[in-house]
């Protein structure tokens, strides 16, 4: 058994709006924060502080993604467009210009170059991350496709709908292979385990469902928060992950028998988030976990044994 020990090592003050989306740098301890306001900011966990506006925009960031194997960050906008953004020269290598409503979320393979990207018109669109050509497009729902995943050895990709459906899709010929067990209100978070065992799923009537890594089948489902659960992430080394909901708190679990660790809230005694936590990403530099919220603050947590 874990006995976990959660510090505050820092908050990344700045933005004046809500902050919603969060992602790694190609480097440690670099991280990049998106949300409600005029540039994606680049931040470093090492001196706590600022960097950089690495790229401004006009309309809100909904989400952020560093491509597979690159320096590209991958920025969606409120107005559909994704901004490809090379870090290290701070120069736009592609505009992506298809989806004509907001993007809310973007992977990419590891194993071949494409980004996947989805939007509130129900679409998702596949593009070439060699030329940043459109390689497929094709509905997947009626609403919002809110969130994305790729299995682990990349043969899946899972979407979830505003309408509380998972969509289950094959990774290489992009063909609809079966509808997943759904969620009663909109789906908000898709994660796999490291281990391809399970997959969970997140969503706005804040349960939780594990389902089977091979089948699919429904495994385990409880309610891990008081809302929306926003975000699931498992830490890169420990068998641990963690939760971020709309009810501020961030919560760790194990992730063997989905026991709860820490809950990690102004409630527990922690100098936390007031409003909705958004996003959450576990950062290489001494393995941080980052949240960032509606306060508009990033913070910054050491987590270990």
């Amino acid at each position: 058994m874990y006995s976990l020990q959660v510090d505050r090592a820092g908050a990344l003050s700045g933005h004046q709006n809500p902050i919603f989306a969060v992602e790694n740098g190609p480097e440690p301890a670099m991280v990049f924060t998106g949300g409600n306001d005029k540039g994606v900011v680049q931040w470093n966990l090492e001196t706590m502080a600022f960097e950089k506006v690495l790229y401004p925009v006009q309309f809100s960031v909904y989400a952020l993604h560093l491509i597979a194997n690159s320096t590209l960050l991958a920025i969606g906008t409120r107005e559909g467009k994704v901004h490809v953004v090379d870090i290290q020269t701070q120069r736009e290598v592609a505009r992506l210009e298809h989806h004509q409503r907001p993007v809310f979320a973007i992977k990419s393979f590891r194993n071949k170059p494409e980004l996947v990207v989805s939007s509130e018109d129900g679409t998702v669109s596949i593009w070439n991350t060699e030329h940043f050509t459109l390689l497929y497009h094709f509905k997947v729902s009626e609403q919002t496709v809110r969130t994305i995943a790729i299995s682990n050895d990349e043969q899946w990709i899972v979407f979830g709908t505003k309408e509380g459906t998972v969509k289950l899709y094959n990774a290489v010929d992009h063909t609809f292979v079966a509808e997943l067990p759904s969620h009663t209100r909109p789906v908000t978070s898709l994660c796999f385990s490291p281990d391809g065992r399970y997959l969970l799923t997140g969503g706005r009537d804040a349960q939780l469902h594990v389902l089977d890594g091979a089948d699919f089948t429904m495994v385990k489902e409880f309610t891990p928060h008081l809302f929306t659960v926003y975000a699931i992430k498992y830490h890169p080394t420990l068998p641990i992950f963690a939760t971020g909901s709309r009810d501020k708190s961030i919560k760790i679990w194990a992730a063997d028998d989905f026991r709860l660790l820490r809950t990690i809230s102004f409630e527990k005694g922690f100098d936390c988030h007031l409003l909705s936590i958004n996003d959450i990403t576990w950062n290489p530099f001494k393995d941080q976990l980052v949240s960032v919220s509606d306060d508009k603050r990033a913070m910054v947590w050491d987590v270990g044994v």
